[in-house]
């Protein structure tokens, strides 16, 4: 738990140095403030360029509509997959890190300097690799921007300048750590939902580095400096990047989670250490997921391939099924304790679901969890890879995790960082109030009419799936549910644009005096100051309601895993 001192040893009468927020009880320093907010705008404006990428994409897999020529629809691919996949999740991790090491730990920004020049770097990156894959044919290279396809050296100095820049914002995330424990800014273990934050930055440290190892010798493979690269050593090094990059994204979303349940029901975890040892899991296995993406590579033995997603990688998963129990227990705790307790569900059914943080929360769970997390641990299967990989299977899979999971769970963040951060008032209320159910209900359409169009084996990549001359009809049906989701999404996606930029731009400028947009709940966030360990032991607010859930989604999980193995069997059917 943070140690609240009544003052800030760096302030030299400046008044602005730092302003106490009435609603947290924590003191905000300026320089930390103005980097979060600056983050988090650069993370809007690349969601929103990604998401118009998105909508032109989708239009054109979607056969009926076919939108784009070939030449646009790969640029705009590549477009999609660096805004959504790298600038949006990174500027919005960065914001959390510098929230997570100042304003959680009640400290200062040791080094804000250093954070600016992070945030230059990355915003030049980003900005630069917008340009030159927009009016540069030759960078028409997919996000993975796989050898032997070349870009423009341009194209390898804007992701180079982004990773460096975010390295270094990485970097003042570890220099604040230090600087507040020396100043005694916190006492013993530091706040969970900054140790998850923590996690995430580790992480991160690691991937950045991997992708340094693959984009640097493509740099210089594109300017003639050195004459080849293999493609299969690109391959390997792209992956520690590409994949570990999606698990910085699952560390920080659960971070939010926990975040947002307190927020919203305010919880208390049911047993922290239990949820801090899951983090630990996720930095000594998640990372060996980045392997399946390498299943269909002949040069990689077998022995290698099964150790890296089967046998070690179940322990990271182990990991993310103990946050799958103890978030949902611990809302179950705090509905009960307040009263909600009849029968398994009394206190599901009333939730707060009209507030667009708990609404948030749960649509990123169920999805990430029921869709996502089921299909992306039996893609890490080698022999079911063979099935899945180069189909719509794999995009199903992903944009059930990243974008249904991680962009909704920031999404619904972002609702209270407009008053707390921005110090603007919330605008568009109802339409925060429906935003995560449209953005969540297009996601859901979106990512099964993905995977259910790969079942029949339509490719992942291709412009136009008519090529062979065959396309079965029910392909035509899951593609137009894969469409309809696509426009839900936009919508969704739309609306909270909207809410946000009208709120920043013309919301009045007021302190926050509550905590919720719609009930205007008072109570602090982030301080377990509701729950007393009566009300966590008695035996009427149990999370009996969780453990059903949690079965139930194991039994999903069985049964949508050897129904794989079935219609693997089904390939080498002889009659």
């Amino acid at each position: 738990m943070a140690t609240l001192a009544p003052t800030f040893p760096w302030v030299k009468g400046a008044k602005d140095d730092y302003r106490t927020c009435p609603v947290l009880t924590l003191k905000v320093d300026m320089h930390a403030e103005r980097l979060i907010i600056a983050n988090a705008v650069m993370a809007v404006l690349t969601l929103t360029i990604g998401g118009i990428a998105a909508l032109l994409i989708a239009l054109t897999r979607w056969q009926t509509f076919h939108l784009l020529d070939a030449t646009w629809f790969y640029r705009l691919l590549t477009l999609h997959g660096i805004d959504m996949l790298i600038a949006w999740m990174v500027f919005f991790e960065i914001a959390g890190l510098h929230f997570g090491s100042t304003v959680l730990l009640n400290a200062r920004h040791a080094a804000p300097k250093l954070a600016w020049l992070g945030f230059i770097l990355m915003t030049i990156g980003g900005l630069t690799a917008n340009v030159v894959v927009l009016f540069d044919p030759r960078n028409t290279v997919a996000y993975t921007a796989y050898m032997p396809l070349k870009a423009s050296p341009v194209f390898y100095l804007s992701y180079i300048l982004f990773a460096v820049g975010a390295l270094i914002a990485v970097a003042t995330f570890f220099i604040n750590i230090v600087v507040a424990k020396r100043e005694k800014r916190f006492e013993g273990s530091m706040p969970l939902v900054a140790f998850g934050f923590m996690t995430a930055a580790i992480l991160a440290t690691y991937t950045l580095l991997q992708g340094a190892a693959a984009i640097v010798p493509a740099f210089l493979w594109s300017m003639g400096v050195i004459s080849s690269f293999d493609p299969g050593i690109y391959r390997n090094f792209f992956w520690g990047f590409g994949h570990p990059a999606q698990q910085v994204n699952l560390a920080a979303m659960i971070s939010i989670w926990y975040s947002l349940a307190q927020i919203t029901v305010g919880i208390r975890p049911v047993n922290e250490k239990f949820s801090r040892l899951a983090f630990v899991l996720y930095l000594f296995f998640i990372n060996l997921g980045a392997a399946h993406h390498l299943l269909g590579d002949p040069g990689l033995s077998f022995a290698w391939k099964a150790v890296n997603t089967s046998y070690a990688m179940y322990l990271a998963v182990l990991g993310s099924m103990m946050h799958a129990f103890s978030i949902p227990a611990a809302m179950e705790v705090a509905l009960r304790a307040k009263g909600y307790r009849k029968g398994l569900f009394g206190w599901l059914r009333n939730a707060p679901w009209k507030e667009p943080g708990f609404s948030a929360l749960v649509i990123s769970i169920v999805i990430f969890g029921w869709v996502g997390g089921v299909t992306g641990v039996v893609i890490g299967t080698e022999q079911i890879n063979m099935l899945v990989h180069n189909t719509m299977r794999l995009p199903g899979h992903f944009h059930a995790t990243v974008v249904s999971g991680t962009t909704t769970a920031f999404m619904g963040l972002t609702y209270y960082l407009i008053p707390l951060i921005f110090r603007k008032e919330l605008k568009l209320k109802k339409w925060a109030v429906w935003q995560p159910y449209v953005f969540g209900g297009g996601m859901l359409l979106l990512s099964l009419g993905m995977i259910t169009s790969g079942l029949q084996g339509v490719s992942r990549r291709n412009w136009d799936i008519t090529f062979a001359g065959v396309v079965p009809g029910t392909v035509e049906l899951t593609l137009a549910i894969f469409g309809i989701g696509a426009i839900l999404a936009v919508i969704g996606g739309i609306m909270f644009v909207t809410v946000v930029f009208v709120s920043v731009l013309t919301g009045p400028r007021t302190e926050a005096n509550r905590l919720l947009l719609v009930s205007g709940d008072g109570n602090p966030v982030l301080e377990s100051t509701k729950l007393t360990d009566h009300m966590m032991e008695d035996k009427q607010n149990q999370p009996r309601g969780a453990f059903v859930l949690v079965f139930a989604f194991l039994v999903w999980f069985a049964v949508y895993y050897f129904t794989n193995w079935w219609l693997l069997g089904r390939t080498w059917f002889i009659r």
